[in-house]
C-alpha cells in the first residue's frame, strides 16, 4: 500500500504539537467490498436484501424488521439501551451498528457468528428479537408473489430457502459502508474541514490517549475483545470461547458515526459520548473488575483533552444515507 506523508503541522496552529502521520491510507476505507466466493454481490440481491431488511414480515407478529434495531437515521443502531423485540421483550445487549460489517470477520458483541450470512439469521430466530424460526420465515415469503419473483431474479437456481434468505440480507448489509465524513475529507488534505480543537483531539486520540490500541484502522476498531470494567452479569466472549480469560469481554465497537449511535457499550448503560470516552481513558468504569483489560489504564487526560477527543469523534459522523 502506498505510503503518503501527511503533515499535521499544516493542519494545526502553532499552539499545538506538530507531528507527522505516515500512512494516511490507514484511515481511509478500501473501496473494494470484501465478498464471499459463494455469495457474490449482484444488483438483484441488493434490492431483495434491502426489502427484506426493512420488512417486518420476517418477525412472528409482523411488527419488527431488521431496521427496527438498525436504523440508518440512528447510525444503523437504535436509541434504546438494549434491543426490544417480540412482545416488548428486552434483549440482553445494546444493538451494535452494522456499518462497515462487510470488512469484519466476526460478528455480535461476543463474536459468535463468523459470517454476515450467519449473523443475518440470528435476530430473526432470537426469541427476544424477531422470534421467528427461519423455516417459518421462508414459508411466509413463499406465499408472497412479489418475493417469489424477486428471489427468482436474485437466486434463479435456488429459490426461497433459509440459505438464500440469509444471503440476500447479508448482501445488502455489505453495501452499508461509511462514506465521506468531515474527518475523511480532512485526512485527504482539505484542511478546512476540522477546527483546531477537532484536529487537536485527533492528535490526543493518537498520542496521549493511545486510543488506537483498540480503535485503529479506517473503522476505528481492532475487532478484538476487551473487558472495560462494566459488569452487569453478562459473561460476554466467555460464553463462546469457554475460557475464564474472556469473562466480561466484548467486541471493540467501531467509532464511525459514533455520535449517532448512542447509548454506548454492550449494555447501553452510557448515554453520552463524553462519559464513554472518560470511562475508557480513565481505565474503565470499575478499575478493580475481574479480568479488566490490562491495556485499559488511566491516561491522566484533562477534562479539556477529553472534550477535544469527543469533538474529534463527532467528525466521524456523516450525513444520513439516502435509501
Amino acid at each position: 500500500m502506498k505510503r503518503i506523508l501527511f503533515s499535521v503541522a499544516l493542519l494545526l496552529s502553532n499552539a499545538f504539537t506538530a507531528q507527522t502521520i505516515t500512512n494516511t491510507q490507514e484511515w481511509i476505507r478500501p473501496q473494494k467490498i470484501p465478498t464471499p466466493v459463494d455469495n457474490p454481490i449482484t444488483k438483484e440481491k441488493i434490492i431483495l436484501g434491502k426489502k427484506l431488511f426493512f420488512d417486518p414480515l420476517l418477525s412472528r407478529a409482523n411488527n419488527i424488521a431488521c431496521s427496527s434495531c438498525h436504523d440508518p437515521v440512528k447510525g444503523w443502531s437504535d436509541a434504546d439501551e438494549v434491543a426490544i423485540g417480540d412482545q416488548g421483550r428486552k434483549g440482553p445487549r445494546n444493538s451494535p451498528t452494522i456499518l462497515n460489517s462487510a470488512y469484519q470477520y466476526i460478528y455480535f458483541w461476543d463474536g459468535r457468528a463468523k459470517s454476515l450470512e450467519e449473523q443475518a439469521l440470528g435476530p430473526i430466530q432470537a426469541h427476544v428479537e424477531m422470534n421467528l424460526d427461519p423455516k417459518e420465515a421462508v414459508k411466509k415469503l413463499q406465499q408472497n408473489t412479489t418475493y417469489q419473483q424477486m428471489f427468482q431474479k436474485a437466486f434463479p437456481k435456488e429459490g426461497i430457502t433459509v440459505k438464500t434468505l440469509a444471503k440476500a440480507i447479508a448482501t445488502f448489509e455489505r453495501t452499508i459502508v461509511s462514506g465521506e465524513s468531515r474527518f475523511d475529507k480532512w485526512i485527504a488534505g482539505d484542511t478546512s474541514k476540522l477546527s483546531d480543537k477537532e484536529a487537536k483531539g485527533f492528535t490526543t486520540f493518537l498520542d496521549k490517549g493511545n486510543c488506537t490500541i483498540c480503535h485503529n484502522g479506517f473503522s476505528f476498531s481492532d475487532q478484538s475483545f476487551n473487558n472495560v470494567g462494566i459488569d452487569n452479569g453478562d459473561t460476554g466472549r466467555k460464553a463462546v470461547k469457554k475460557r475464564a480469560f474472556w469473562h466480561g469481554a466484548f467486541k471493540t465497537p467501531t467509532l464511525r458515526n459514533i455520535e449517532n449511535s448512542a447509548p454506548y457499550f454492550h449494555d447501553g448503560s452510557v448515554k453520552s459520548l463524553e462519559e464513554a470516552v472518560t470511562i475508557c481513558v480513565e481505565g474503565g468504569r470499575d478499575k478493580n473488575a475481574t479480568n479488566k483489560a490490562n491495556l485499559l489504564v488511566d491516561k491522566h487526560l484533562t477534562k479539556d483533552e477529553i472534550k477535544e477527543i469527543v469533538s474529534f469523534l463527532k467528525t466521524l459522523s456523516e450525513p444520513v444515507p439516502d435509501l
